[in-house]
């Protein structure tokens, strides 16, 4: 404890603008921040500028960042490609609040890329893109219960606010009803998730995943687990849907999903796919996808599908579109920012010699501090029940000392703009804490 005051103190010498931003924004926003995650001790500092992998702060510290605009910057804070699109975009308009050729192109690249994406609807969020999800599979089905697992994070959908954090048992909010319609399974672990789910079978309308727990820890899910579930859920005449928010566009150029054998439903996109800016996507198979037809079909059948008044606007469609083509073009890219999460994960483990595990896969990774017998990490339960508390400490050690940024307590998004040297800076900084 003395140590981190040590650290909080060095923070707070260095961040005194910051702090005076701060507590105008406090006065004025609940906690002082728009996204609950966004705080943390003593208070976040305030940035005034974000090139390649930097972050630059209003006292004018720059910080190497892995936080990464939630995940979502591949190729770095304001990327060339990405700027030249949108800066080209902006001088034609940038909300038309009508239909748009941009849209069509970046569809045009969706679909190719990701098999199931046969009929696409934008959003401008993430959480909006799970909320569809999840109507369109009741209304296909008739069926009103929805499945996820454990430490599944998609968005704050009342739809599926439901066994987010530990203890997974407790409601993760006042205000949400129909938590009955929401049940729970333990991820990677597969005759678990079928008892639970052969207990609801009669009224099951689908099953929610994502191939890599984000939130819930940076894990992996096994390909045997993902494929038991969707055998069991298309036997059972309910949807199978991959929430590939994160990992979309993250570890090649498409979906995790071909990789591993899967035939989904619906699949959720966002983060990557909108260069930065505000998206949210539901693609789907046709058949299933066409529910949401107003032409075709009325109130008592139809699931109502809007998108929002944002919803594929020319700007996001632009930067979305520069990404994926610079990706497509360069597809060296997901070998090298993979490589260096792979030498990220093992430089981190061997710091810290046996003491941690660090979870993830291709660019992406999170170390866990093992305590509570736990020797290995395959689920949210097992790293809730690490030492969270040393990994915030951690992360705001490398925050105040090392101008390393990671959220405290999230994991970690390698992009184009690192390199080797800013992997062997996070490995020394662990060496050092």
């Amino acid at each position: 404890m003395l140590l981190l005051g040590r650290f909080i103190s060095e923070y707070k010498k260095k961040t005194k603008s910051s702090a005076r931003i701060f507590a105008r924004s406090a006065r004025l926003h609940v906690n002082g921040v728009s996204h609950n995650i966004r705080f943390y001790e003593p208070y976040p500092f305030v940035v005034r500028s974000a090139v390649g992998k930097n972050l630059v702060d209003v006292d004018n510290n720059k910080y190497t960042d892995y936080w990464m605009g939630h995940w979502s910057l591949i190729l770095g804070h304001s990327s060339k490609p990405v700027r030249d699109s949108l800066r080209g975009q902006i001088e034609n308009g940038w909300m038309y609040g009508t239909v748009n050729e941009q849209t069509v192109i970046l569809s045009e690249m969706i679909s190719k890329a990701v098999p199931v994406a046969e009929k696409i609807r934008y959003a401008t969020s993430g959480t909006e893109a799970a909320m569809y999800a999840v109507r369109l599979a009741r209304s296909v089905t008739g069926k009103k219960i929805i499945a996820k697992v454990d430490g599944g994070w998609h968005g704050y959908t009342s739809d599926l606010l439901k066994s987010v954090n530990w203890p997974f048992s407790e409601s993760e909010s006042s205000g949400v009803v129909n938590e009955e319609k929401i049940v729970s399974v333990p991820y990677n672990d597969l005759e678990g998730a079928l008892g639970i789910l052969k207990r609801c079978s009669g009224d099951l309308a689908g099953v929610i995943i994502e191939p890599v727990l984000g939130g819930g820890g940076c894990i992996p899910a096994r390909q045997e687990y993902l494929m038991g579930i969707q055998e069991f859920v298309h036997k059972n005449n309910s949807l199978f849907m991959l929430d590939e928010i994160v990992t979309g566009f993250r570890f090649r150029y498409g979906c995790l999903y071909p990789t591993m054998g899967l035939d989904p439903d619906i699949v959720t996109l966002g983060k990557i796919v909108g260069g930065g800016m505000a998206i949210g996507i539901m693609c789907g198979k046709k058949e299933i996808m066409e529910f949401a037809d107003t032409r075709e079909r009325g109130k008592s059948e139809r699931s109502y599908v809007g998108g929002g008044t944002f919803s594929a606007n020319p700007a996001s469609m632009a930067a979305g579109h520069a990404t994926l083509n610079r990706l497509k073009s360069h597809g060296s890219i997901y070998s090298r920012i993979n490589s260096l999460g792979e030498l990220a994960r093992k430089g981190i483990a061997k710091a810290f010699d046996g003491s941690v595990e660090v979870t993830g896969m291709g660019s992406l990774f999170m170390t866990h501090f093992l305590q509570n017998g736990i020797s290995g990490i395959e689920n949210a339960t097992q790293a809730s029940r690490c030492d969270t508390l040393m990994l915030q400490r951690y992360h705001f050690k490398m925050i105040a000392r090392d101008r390393v940024f990671f959220l405290p307590g999230k994991l970690g998004a390698i992009s184009d703009a690192h390199a080797k040297e800013d992997i062997k800076r996070i490995i020394m900084a662990s060496e050092e804490f």
